[in-house]
């Protein structure tokens, strides 16, 4: 065998291992994320809604979420996209303090009223 066939193979091969490993990472997440999807969890949907999941029927595919007291949400079970934990809310706070430091305007607040606020 020349040299050029013994590469194209080894890159073959490493590509078919990295094709398997993913593909078994991706269904340990995906099972790690319908473990955590139980009643009573906060959750957020691939289009940005955050709720608790109150209840989900695996039959129909239809997952229900209650946004505010009183306010459920039918959605599909697919649009589940993660388990919000306290741990990740509480990271972004800390982000967002650290970003308040800046002398840049807030929000609804023009850099003339924010140079009079500093005087």
């Amino acid at each position: 065998m020349d040299p050029l066939t013994i590469v194209m193979l080894a890159v073959l091969a490493l590509l078919i291992f990295f094709m398997i490993r993913n593909s078994r990472k991706r269904r340990a997440d995906l099972a790690e994320l319908q473990d955590k999807m139980v009643p009573g969890a906060e959750v957020m949907t691939n289009f940005g809604l955050f709720g608790t999941l109150v209840e989900i029927d695996e039959e129909s595919n239809i997952a229900v979420l209650e946004t505010g007291p009183g306010s459920t949400v039918r959605v599909h079970r697919q649009t589940l996209a993660r388990v919000v934990e306290d741990d990740v809310v509480e990271e972004d706070a800390d982000e967002v303090d650290a970003d308040d430091s800046t002398d840049a305007p807030r929000l609804n607040e023009s850099s003339a009223d924010a140079k009079k606020s500093d005087d």
